[in-house]
């Protein structure tokens, strides 16, 4: 729910937290005094407001009622009244923006439950039986493993018998629990319960953190989760007292086609205020000197590039803060732990914990969810305890 009021403005209504599915604008409903409209000035700012959490190619799901005095709209510049012109169009924008934002942010980060569902059904053996195919990592006894239950024994020794070149089948009992482990392989989960993403057990193909919380499991893609996480910090610092910066021991020098020059060079005060501290080296090149603290042993060469391509995109459709921000996340995509870095248990670990103090870490701020839980029910039945 959205409530808010600004100088003589009342802006109620609802918005639709981030998800992974899509939508699109026709979901969205705006009225101005009770009279629906389709207004650009509305549009941007809801896109704006939610510029952190959805793909660009997504659009939000909300229903919002603008109501203020009838002297401060005009509702007849446009033939189908479809559109109208505001006295202080930057009080509306802002009022929406904020409200929408404050919303968003009482509402804290959360799993991307559709991602989950979507994986929990695809693994359910009711959808692949229903779908008439065997799984690609299913033997010859799948089919009639499913088509009656039937015990460990019997699952074991027709596969077993199924495989040409092995000899007798294999022993008819399960594995005791523990078997393999060396001591300090698990550490005890206590105290697991007071952290809601619970404690590291692995690292999947240097990209995926696995953790086991209390009720189930947390899958952490890391580079994304790292991204809001050096994002989030940026922006604090930014509000505060501005990027801290670090001095390039050697300076780099960055070619690039003139026009893309030209464009940060005009936005050299901008970026200044991020830490990027930047100087034209002659026609078509640019030399860095100072990075974002926070940034660490970022790839420059690929930061200016897309920082260039990034403002190109932007031109002055956004405010200079939005501008700033979004440039921000450009950056913090730079910054942050990369996909194939091996992580250690303390490396893990500190990832979960900093994702529990920052804000929206449910995304990353190109929209994508940042992890995936799924709860120790809906696994129970998939193996049919439940």
């Amino acid at each position: 729910p959205v409530d808010a009021e600004r100088e003589g403005l009342h802006l109620t209504g609802y918005i639709a937290l981030p998800t992974f599915s899509r939508a699109n604008s026709q979901q969205q409903h705006l009225l101005v005094n009770g009279r629906p409209v389709r207004d650009k000035l509305l549009y941007g700012a809801i896109r704006g407001a939610y510029q952190d959490f959805l793909a660009r190619n997504r659009h939000p799901v909300v229903a919002l009622f603008l109501d203020l005095p009838p002297e401060n709209v005009d509702i007849n510049v446009h033939p189908t009244k479809a559109e109208v012109r505001f006295r202080d169009p930057g009080l509306v924008r802002g009022l929406i923006v904020s409200a929408c934002r404050h919303a968003l942010a009482q509402a804290g980060h959360r799993a991307s439950t559709t991602v989950a569902g979507a994986a929990l059904g695809a693994f359910r053996p009711e959808a692949m039986a229903e779908g008439g195919n065997a799984p690609p990592f299913a033997g010859p006894g799948w089919r009639q493993s499913h088509a009656s239950p039937r015990t460990y024994e019997q699952v074991a020794t027709s596969y077993h018998a199924s495989i040409p070149g092995l000899a007798d089948p294999p022993a008819t009992r399960p594995p005791e629990p523990g078997l393999g482990a060396r001591p300090g392989d698990v550490e005890s989960l206590e105290g697991a319960a007071d952290y809601p993403l619970g404690a590291a057990r692995a690292q999947l193909h240097r990209t995926y953190v696995v953790s086991q919380t209390q009720d189930g499991l947390v899958i952490v893609d890391q580079h994304a989760a790292h991204e809001r996480i050096v994002y989030e910090a940026m922006k604090k610092e930014l509000e505060s007292s501005g990027v801290a910066r670090q001095l390039l021991l050697l300076p780099e020098v960055v070619e690039l086609e003139e026009l893309a020059v030209e464009r940060l060079l005009a936005r050299q005060e901008e970026l200044a205020e991020l830490g990027l501290g930047i100087e034209g080296f002659g026609p078509g090149a640019i030399v860095v000197r100072e990075v974002p603290a926070l940034l660490g042993e970022a790839d420059v060469q690929g930061l200016l590039r897309d920082l260039a391509d990034e403002l190109a995109e932007l031109g002055e459709a956004l405010a200079l803060r939005e501008r700033l921000e979004t440039v921000c996340g450009t950056m913090a995509c730079h910054g942050s732990v990369r996909a194939g870095r091996e992580l250690n248990a303390g490396e893990m670990n500190a990832l979960l914990r900093q994702m529990e103090a920052t804000p929206h870490s449910g995304q990353c701020n190109h929209g994508r969810p940042t992890y995936v839980e799924l709860k120790l029910q809906d696994i129970e039945k998939l193996f049919g305890r439940r």
